[in-house]
């Protein structure tokens, strides 16, 4: 279900937060309403993402998840894709060109989102496969999103939560991945990821100890939205 036009400032922790809270009303009449903030050839790019990532993840449903699990499940990209047209409309026009990275990125289609609304957009992904379907993917819809293949935790980050389980859940580790895209995690202005239940503490303390100090973490949950949240360290 698509989320509101608007943000809805509430407190999570020590990060301050916004929710877009669900709205009853039909997902396309929502998208309507909030994609008449951008031009009418961008809105047509976006739905033509939209409806391509959609159609993707489909086909791996059937042939991937459907026998195996893997962790990759598409978020509702009509509601991130409301998130950002807000996002990008409230910032000023000097940083319209904030850098996005995607945790994650699966196909690439959040990230190929953010690019055509102008962010400077990268995706990490783990799986070398669905790296070259993102990579092929931007292609073919005309995008400057990058790529990388690996993983997003930074070099030296250990899960110490306060439970003492310091399981990763579905999050993979493998050889780093900020070195081919030329930036590090505190270089990025806008992150997003959609984790799985258990895992957003862990994103939020690794945005916590190793993001940019103005940096936006977005949290997809399917229950509740799309959270934002700016997480900030007593250390800075």
């Amino acid at each position: 279900m698509a989320g509101t036009s608007g943000w809805v400032p509430s407190r999570y922790g020590s990060a301050q937060r916004f929710v877009i809270q669900p709205q009853a009303a039909p997902a396309l009449a929502v998208l309507h309403i909030v994609m008449s903030n951008v031009d009418a050839a961008t809105r047509a790019r976006l739905d033509a993402l939209i409806e391509e990532g959609s159609d993707l993840f489909d086909r791996f449903d059937r042939e991937v998840r459907d026998k195996r699990f893997h962790p990759f499940v598409a978020a509702s990209y009509d509601t991130v894709c409301d998130a950002l047209i807000e996002l990008r409309a409230t910032l000023p026009e000097r940083e319209r060109r904030s850098r996005f990275l995607e945790w994650g990125s699966a196909t690439g289609v959040v990230a190929i989102m953010a690019d055509m609304l102008g962010f400077e957009a990268c995706g990490i992904e783990i799986d070398d496969r669905l790296v070259d379907t993102a990579r092929d993917l931007a292609k073919r819809h005309q995008s400057g999103a990058r790529f990388a293949a690996g993983s997003f935790i930074p070099a030296g980050y250990r899960w110490k939560p306060k439970a003492g389980d310091g399981r990763m859940g579905t999050i993979g580790v493998g050889r780093l991945a900020y070195p081919e895209l030329g930036y590090g995690l505190d270089d990025f202005d806008v992150v997003y990821g959609y984790p799985w239940d258990g895992e957003q503490p862990m994103m939020e303390d690794i945005m916590r100890l190793h993001g940019g100090p103005h940096a936006l973490l977005l949290l997809m949950d399917p229950v509740a939205g799309l959270h934002v949240s700016k997480q900030r360290s007593p250390n800075r």
